[in-house]
């Protein structure tokens, strides 16, 4: 079966998926809220990958849309916890940016996939 999707977007997404990870390992443990965003944002920044792979194997534009749905709203999610590591948590800018950037550029490219999926519909 022929994937939906790019590799290279894929790729994209997974990069993500680690660039997450690395912060996460990187966060200081001593201190609470920072345990629980960080942990939040590790859930739904690697879950924006495993929703993108399960959308370049859909099986109809119905379950594309659903599972490309799933991908942004985990998308969204990360920005949420990568703004409240950096506003509330003091987590350096530094480290946060280039991940929430990732982040508002693969909402942009996902919200116009499905945009276009849905009209097909």
């Amino acid at each position: 079966m022929a994937s939906r999707l790019s590799e290279e977007f894929r790729d994209r997404t997974k990069r993500f998926a680690a660039s997450v990870i690395r912060l996460y390992v990187s966060l200081p443990r001593d201190r609470e809220e920072v345990r629980v965003c960080g942990k939040q944002l590790l859930r739904s920044g690697t879950s924006v990958a495993a929703h993108v792979r399960e959308a370049s194997r859909a099986r109809s534009d119905q379950e594309f849309v659903s599972k490309i749905g799933g991908a942004l709203q985990e998308t969204d999610e990360s920005s949420l916890w990568l703004e409240l590591l950096n506003e509330e948590c003091r987590i350096s800018s530094s480290s946060t940016d280039p991940i929430k950037t990732e982040a508002n550029e693969l909402l942009a490219i996902m919200s116009s996939m499905l945009s276009r999926a849905t009209n097909r519909q």
